[in-house]
């Protein structure tokens, strides 16, 4: 269970994530468009990656992404694959939008709604395809799905792309028993340095 102090937060990110997300779209409306432009222009397939993902107690949703892959890329989780094997399914284009993050910009819809805030657990697939990840969040207290998934997270800033998932189990779980305003900020200021290239933090 989180904290009383810890709920009331909850209900004061929510306002901030809604604010952000119309902020954010309004802002980037002209790169977003310009992104899915190019995406549809430089390989077959559609604009978006559409994908079951697990919110807050595990509910799933639909998460949404700027396709970088092409359309017969097998759907499995980076774990399971070899770095060449992940490579090979990504498209030229999709390389310079997952480097850059610019993959990610369609999840401002999704915190729009209310399935995801800027900052949590990254939301993971389901039972199906990332059941050890599931099993391990779940076997911490508290769980990574006591909260909203996040468009970047401790464990991301931390681990960056560390895909061992008990690693990022005990990160998710830590990161929740310590939620708190502060923690996101320093949080959303790593996310920000990572994106620009620097290692501060990690």
């Amino acid at each position: 269970m989180l904290k009383k102090s810890q709920k009331f937060y909850l209900f004061f990110k929510r306002a901030i994530s809604l604010f952000g997300a119309i902020i954010g779209l309004t802002i980037l409306a002209p790169l977003m468009l310009l992104v899915a432009l190019i995406t549809k222009l430089t390989s077959k397939g559609p604009v978006f990656f559409r994908q079951i993902r697990l919110g807050r107690n595990e509910k799933p949703f639909t998460l949404l992404k700027f396709r970088s892959m092409r359309v017969d890329a097998r759907q499995v989780p980076p774990e399971y694959m070899t770095v060449e094997e992940q490579q090979a399914m990504v498209t030229p284009w999709g390389k310079f939008i997952r480097k850059t993050s610019f993959d990610e910009l369609p999840q401002l819809f999704n915190i729009l709604v209310g399935d995801m805030s800027f900052i949590g657990p990254r939301p993971s697939q389901d039972a199906e395809h990332e059941s050890e990840l599931i099993r391990e969040r779940n076997s911490y207290y508290p769980s990574a799905y006591l909260v909203k998934p996040g468009l970047s997270g401790y464990s991301q800033v931390y681990l960056h792309r560390d895909h061992n998932y008990k690693v990022k189990a005990k990160y998710d779980s830590w990161y929740v028993q310590h939620l708190s305003f502060w923690l996101d900020a320093k949080i959303f200021v790593l996310t920000i340095l990572c994106a620009l290239g620097s290692d501060k933090g990690r």
